[in-house]
């Protein structure tokens, strides 16, 4: 009887200190992945490629674990906003879904360059990030985060030329509404972004694409969440380039 109950008692023991072990094993690999992730970020932060590269090496899923979360602050979010562009642009390279994820504010990585741009004494920086991206992947310019697209934020911000650039890339991105049900169009006047406003109206003139006609009718004829059309905004601003359209 003592027997069984010594016996009993070494599994008891043995199956305490497999536990233990494992909860300090999690520790352990907690706190690496800690390490590593403040690595990345620091690298991302001081514009350093070849610390990004030590990283991997120390850890080759880095990148694919970050990938997995839905809403997350990746180093290209770290990069794009601070003007890293060797930076951005290697990780991009490496890891193009990052350029797609979205923040857990709302925001991808290029939405950041772009709202940094107006205010801050790296603008030509920024502006060559968001260029750069746009070369690289077309499809950012599609992206729709907490404040719209890039194109929305490009004629909130009166960034003409990028503007341009956006249309260019993705003639769609007209269409796209804010969660206010916004057009492009409806921003430019509600921020008073007329010369932004004016390459939007030329735009839609010179359109000779098929279906132009429809297209202009459908975003003249969209309402905001408080049920005003452009026409209707441009009229009460006594804004001319729209209500002689």
């Amino acid at each position: 009887m003592n027997k069984w109950v010594d016996v009993s008692l070494l599994t008891i023991k043995l199956q305490r200190t497999y536990i233990s072990f494992t909860d300090t094993e999690k520790i352990i690999f907690s706190n690496m992945d800690a390490k590593i992730s403040d690595k990345l970020k620091f690298a991302a932060e001081t514009d350093n490629v070849e610390l990004l590269y030590d990283v991997i090496q120390d850890d080759p899923y880095v990148l694919e674990n970050i990938d997995k979360q839905q809403f997350v602050q990746t180093p290209l979010h770290f990069a794009a906003s601070m003007g890293h562009l060797r930076f951005a642009t290697e990780l991009m390279n490496l890891k193009p879904s990052f350029a797609l994820k979205l923040n857990p504010q709302g925001f991808s990585p290029i939405h950041l360059a772009m709202k940094n741009l107006q205010f801050s004494p790296i603008h030509l920086v920024l502006k060559d990030i968001v260029l750069r991206f746009v070369d690289i992947n077309k499809d950012v310019v599609k992206i729709k985060g907490k404040e719209g697209t890039l194109l929305h934020l490009a004629v909130q911000t009166g960034e003409v030329e990028l503007l341009a650039k956006f249309l260019f890339a993705c003639p769609e991105s007209i269409e796209y509404l804010t969660a206010r049900w916004e057009t492009a169009l409806h921003i430019a006047v509600k921020n008073e972004q007329y010369e932004s406003l004016d390459v939007l109206v030329i735009w839609l003139k010179r359109n000779n694409q098929r279906g132009a006609k429809k297209l202009e009718k459908k975003i003249l004829d969209q309402k905001d969440e408080e049920g005003n059309t452009i026409l209707h905004l441009s009229a009460l601003n006594s804004e001319t380039q729209v209500t002689s359209l």
